[in-house]
């Protein structure tokens, strides 16, 4: 029998990881009118939930939860929740969890990223991680009672969970070990403008500071100073959720990422992967992209359920984008600055609105936009084309982008 052949009669899709992707995936199959038994196994006891809100609405207790909207009972999705994945037996076509195996003729890896440590503090009370609607729930009553706050990495999530706990009427200091904000996420020149945005809403960001110790009731840093700290957020980036993959034969790549290919298939047979714990090679940008953020996990489903029901679909090869609210501001980027030869700003970097745009050989590559929304819509679009751009015009911030095609 084929492959193709087997994708199309497959019965039994085992979709793990109840997050974004794994509910795409599970929600896009039926879309695409796949008939067979999908399973949806996720290791949290709650209704599958968005995560995005948790560091907003959840946090400051404007919202209970963040459930997604979809009626999994009507569209033949079955939930196994509270239930933890162990391994990965590709030879048998089994998964194993901690209440017993489950066959499979398509598993769909969907596991996400879980954050990273801060090594020294597992057990220590007061330290927090932002990642699940259990540690939401945590904080908030952390930020109702305007404890001193200190947040540990100056990224998105930790700019993210300041400006909350500023909202909660909290006093916070940020420490960042490297010399400016976003340091491993954005250039410099790009960055450094987003310096100001913490001392603009009365939080204290502390760079080149890394953390010694955290003692009851303070933080710790290398050079000696005691920073108070009623609670501590850590927020030094995640990684992808694939150590129960380990002696399952499936290839990882160098940041412990599940290495997919342009279908997102596996190194195993019959097994896909998809969101933060997957990698995929990009024509557009000429290399692998490994992508934490949301959008991906919105993408990446359809081109997973379109290949299991056998449609061979192009290739994936998304132009990545995410949003960050921060400091009163909408920051967006769109596209993947690596490989650009040539910076453009548009608009005052210290001012309320501004956008980056990154070039390669006269096209767009990629752009964040603070404020500029507009920007973004057309730049995006302007990436996908590959339309060549006259960086002159493309620097008047009066003009629309989209004027600025050479």
């Amino acid at each position: 029998m084929s492959e193709q052949t087997q994708e199309r009669t497959a019965r039994r899709v085992v979709v793990v990881g109840a997050g974004m992707a794994g509910v795409q995936t599970a929600v896009a199959l039926r879309e695409q009118g796949f008939t067979g038994s999908v399973t949806l196994i996720g290791a949290e006891p709650h209704q599958p939930y968005d995560r995005p809100p948790l560091s907003k609405a959840v946090l400051l207790g404007k919202a209970e939860g963040s459930a997604f909207d979809v009626d999994f009972e009507s569209l033949g999705i079955e939930l196994q929740l509270g239930r933890e994945a162990l391994g990965v037996r590709p030879g048998d076509h089994e998964l194993d969890t901690d209440s017993g195996p489950v066959p499979y003729d398509v598993l769909v890896l969907a596991t996400g990223a879980e954050p990273i440590r801060l090594p020294g503090t597992e057990g220590v009370p007061g330290v927090h991680l932002l990642r699940t609607l259990d540690d939401a729930e945590r904080l908030r009553p952390v930020l109702a009672q305007q404890h001193d706050i200190v947040v540990v990495g100056a990224g998105w999530i930790g700019a993210e969970f300041a400006t909350a706990a500023r909202e909660a009427g909290c006093a916070v200091t940020v420490v960042e070990a490297a010399d400016r904000p976003l340091a491993g996420a954005l250039p410099a020149e790009v960055a450094a403008p987003m310096a100001a945005w913490y001392a603009d809403s009365g939080a204290t960001l502390r760079t080149h500071a890394r953390v010694e110790r955290i003692e009851p009731g303070a933080v710790i840093l290398d050079d000696g100073s005691r920073v108070p700290a009623g609670a501590v957020v850590v927020g030094i980036g995640a990684r992808p959720a694939t150590a129960w993959l380990a002696g399952s034969g499936i290839t990882l790549g160098a940041h412990r990422e599940v290495l997919a290919d342009a279908h997102l298939r596996t190194s195993a047979p019959d097994v896909f992967a998809v969101g933060d714990c997957a990698s995929f090679p990009s024509g557009r940008y000429e290399g692998r992209l490994l992508v934490h953020h949301w959008d991906n996990a919105l993408q990446g489903p359809r081109t997973v359920a379109a290949n299991i029901i056998g449609e061979a679909p192009a290739a994936y090869d998304p132009v990545p984008y995410f949003w960050s609210e921060q400091f009163g501001r909408f920051v967006q980027y769109v596209g993947h600055h690596d490989s650009a030869d040539t910076t453009v700003w548009r608009g005052d970097p210290s001012g309320a609105a501004w956008t980056v745009c990154w070039l390669r050989e006269g096209r767009l590559v990629a752009l964040l936009a603070v404020g500029r929304p507009r920007d973004l819509a057309q730049g995006r679009k302007v990436i996908e084309a590959g339309t060549p751009m006259d960086p002159e015009l493309l620097a008047d911030p009066a003009r629309p982008l989209k004027a600025a095609a050479a």
